[in-house]
């Protein structure tokens, strides 16, 4: 053989052994790429041969599918419109999916390695048995109750959020975002209908498809003022414990007073704790911030929650909806030393103080629950399409262990009721149960309106807690603290109705 002949035989294996290790590439590596591309048609056909799982509440379907005669065989519904929106989220055909939609993906369409029994029982029978079925914690009215009244808030507020949890186990009762949005377009088989009507919703101004209970953070207000308690009742204070208050503070290299929301407000030289909780003393909990220091304020809120960067609402396992961190800020100087003017702000929820509705309910939750705080979730329980076969049930677990002593809870809670039954929280007050709060007016910005909070807590009579709730009203202004102690009342209504009193 002469060269030229013998070159192009060696070009030629070259170009055939390439081929063979690109063909090896694909099938060994890239295969999943591509058969799960978005890209790939017929991977939206397959997924849709499969009828996909229901997500429920209460024995009520929040989302399922009915057969069409399309070549997309099943098309997604949301029978309840916005009010389960930001928690069940949309699975759409060419856009992301969403909530729990997303994050129980392989469990409802069927692919999940827990449902391989029926795939493989599917090859025997030719047919596709349909996905699994999630049911959620949710209290039907619990939820409904917070979309309503956070809808039809009397102070006109257009944003805010809602949570409520079991503090016993960490169920999510009712997680509420507002404004919120209709999915059933979103999952259009028509792609121009389904992205035209995402576009609308993602230059909405008002922001609709964000889920402000777990992915916003905002100043506090004087919410904060339970963990600045907290801290106090952990470092020697009493609830009766005489703390320096007063008409006015200025801190210590502040050009800013701090004065109190009403002249009647604590006007005296000292008020006990509990008085402070009471009526809500900005002048007595800056100062009282300022004399605790930045570390003890920092780390009182840590163990609550704040600054935590993991955590999920889902299954318990970490697989769920991301909650914000929550945080206070370094609330120092360039030395490292205390930076007196902003503690005093921060003590009284202001200054970088920033936390999620979900973390409000935390809070409260854990001061219900003698101190001890446990992990939310949303997903009670995974059913198999045969809906006998459980795969998963939920079994609650501490989030963050036993945050204060029961000796605190208890007098936190003593607080937080005073609050309620003689301080700024009357509107929450359900008869014949226990119920403790805080709440909260938080300055936004020169030009906004402040926000309303309130967290708060149910007990019954014997102090079996019931029910922890955060109610959240963006740039309410006047009035939006006592609302959303009115709303949160009517929350915590719905919860202990559902539950029968027990």
């Amino acid at each position: 053989m002469n060269a030229p002949l013998r070159r192009v035989g060696v070009v030629v294996l070259v170009l055939f052994a390439l081929l063979f290790a690109n063909l090896n590439w694909v099938q060994a590596y890239k295969a999943d790429e591509y058969r799960n591309s978005d890209y790939n048609g017929r991977v939206q056909v397959a997924e849709y041969e499969r009828e996909r799982g229901v997500i429920e509440a209460g024995r009520t379907a929040l989302a399922n599918s009915k057969p069409t005669d399309g070549e997309l065989k099943y098309l997604r519904q949301y029978p309840f419109d916005e009010t389960y929106a930001h928690v069940v989220g949309y699975n759409p055909v060419n856009l992301a999916a969403t909530g729990i939609e997303r994050t129980e993906d392989e469990f409802l369409a069927g692919t999940s390695d827990m449902l391989v029994g029926d795939r493989i029982s599917d090859l025997w029978t030719g047919e596709k048995t349909p996905g699994g079925s999630v049911l959620l914690s949710l209290s039907k009215r619990a939820q409904e109750t917070a979309f309503k009244e956070l809808s039809n808030n009397r102070v006109g507020a257009g944003k805010g959020a809602a949570v409520a949890l079991d503090p016993r186990t960490g169920a999510v009762q009712a997680l509420v975002s507002m404004p919120s949005f209709d999915p059933n377009p979103l999952v259009s088989h028509d792609s121009a209908t389904a992205e035209a009507a995402f576009d609308k919703l993602d230059s909405d101004p008002d922001k609709p498809l964000i889920n402000r209970a777990l992915s916003e953070t905002y100043p506090p207000g004087s919410t904060f003022k339970v963990i600045d308690a907290a801290a106090a009742l952990e470092n020697g204070y009493t609830k009766e414990t005489m703390i320096p208050a007063g008409p006015v503070y200025r801190a210590p290299t502040s050009g800013t007073d701090i004065r109190n929301a009403a002249a009647s407000i604590c006007p005296e030289s000292e008020v006990s704790l509990i008085e402070a909780l009471t009526e809500s003393c900005n002048t007595g909990f800056a100062r009282l911030a300022v004399t605790l220091g930045a570390d003890t304020i920092k780390n009182e809120a840590k163990k609550f929650g704040f600054t935590q960067s993991d955590l999920t609402v889902g299954r318990l396992n970490g697989q769920g909806l991301t909650v914000a961190a929550s945080e206070t800020g370094d609330i120092k100087n360039p030395d490292g030393g205390d930076d007196p003017a902003a503690l005093a702000q921060s003590g009284i929820g202001q200054n970088n103080v920033r936390m999620t509705p979900m973390q409000g309910a935390l809070i409260a939750a854990a001061v219900a629950n003698d101190g001890r705080q446990m992990r939310p979730y949303l997903v009670q329980k995974l059913l198999g399409p045969d809906r006998t076969t459980s795969h998963y049930t939920a079994t609650p677990k501490e989030l963050n262990g036993s945050v204060v002593s029961g000796q605190v809870a208890g007098d936190l809670q003593d607080m937080m009721v005073s609050a309620v039954e003689n301080g700024t929280g009357r509107n929450a007050r359900i008869d014949g149960y226990r119920v403790g709060g805080k709440t909260g007016t938080a300055q936004s910005a020169p030009d906004r309106e402040d926000h309303g909070w309130f967290i708060g807590f149910v007990q019954r009579s014997d102090g079996t807690p019931v029910s922890a709730v955060a109610v959240f009203l963006q740039e309410a202004g006047s009035g939006g603290s006592a609302e959303a102690a009115r709303i949160a009342g009517q929350i915590m209504r719905a919860v202990v109705t559902d539950a029968g009193g027990s």
